[in-house]
């Protein structure tokens, strides 16, 4: 038998030469891996890499907050020894809940010098860049967790037209709540109304590939959680070219906070 060792060959970073973008999604979640491959895929040279964090199934204001405790070990699983741009933690409420500060310092205790963003990060980027003061919100929340949500909008400027929830606190029925339901609930609250934007919160709602056509029939601009985590990870990694067919968010860069 003839064995041949140290075969010559080439290493070179190519299916992520542009941008390396890691995720740490929550095991609940049926829908943030799905989202953020459509909106990412197509990108040449931009990879996502996906772990897990644990997350009991009832969404409560407790099962959020026990996550901070997690995120460390969660953000080690992520290429160990390999740099990457920007590291982005999939859960918009766990991160109003714990804090925008507290989740990156989790996550820079294991990953140092990382950037950094969350879904109400890149939320709070998105309107900003979008101009939008006055919104309209549609999230899968009961009332415990809504309440802190609403307020760390309102807190940073944003004002709140109308806010509704389908009020659904098991995440593993969240995440099959159906496009079609989201789509009806959308343009029956807002098409109408005086908004600068929609904000559809949380990573578990299947709504991110709905905007364009939302944006079209509502006449102003629509984001979700994972659209908007997926372009904030796009410009913190340098990735700045318009995308227009994904909405009116990706045709802009990043702006100063509101």
């Amino acid at each position: 038998m003839e064995i041949v060792e140290a075969v010559p060959h080439e290493i070179d970073n190519i299916i992520a030469r542009r941008a390396r973008i890691g995720l740490i999604a929550l095991a609940t979640d049926h829908v943030i891996d799905h989202e953020l491959a459509r909106l990412l895929d197509d990108i040449a040279g931009v990879q996502l890499y996906t772990t897990r964090v644990p997350m009991e199934a009832q969404v409560s204001r407790n099962s959020l907050a026990a996550m901070e405790s997690r995120l460390g070990a969660a953000a080690t699983t992520l290429l160990p020894g390999v740099p990457l741009d920007v590291i982005g933690y999939g859960c918009t409420s766990a991160s109003v809940v714990i804090g925008e500060d507290k989740v990156a310092a989790a996550i820079h205790g294991a990953r140092p010098g990382v950037q950094v963003t969350t879904p109400i990060t890149a939320g709070l980027a998105a309107l900003a860049s979008l101009g939008a003061k006055r919104i309209g919100l549609l999230t899968p929340y009961v009332e415990e967790v809504n309440a802190p949500l609403r307020a760390y909008f309102i807190d940073r400027g944003i004002t709140i037209d109308t806010a509704a929830t389908f009020s659904e606190p098991d995440d593993n029925k969240a995440g099959m709540i159906t496009p079609a339901s989201i789509r009806r609930a959308v343009v029956d609250l807002f098409k109408g109304k005086t908004l600068d934007a929609v904000f559809i919160s949380c990573t578990s709602l299947r709504a991110a590939t709905l905007v364009p056509e939302l944006e079209a029939t509502l006449g102003h601009p629509v984001t979700t959680s994972n659209h908007a985590l997926a372009w904030h990870l796009l410009r913190l990694s340098g990735v700045d070219e318009a995308m227009p067919a994904k909405g009116k968010l990706y045709e802009l860069g990043l702006s100063a906070p509101i």
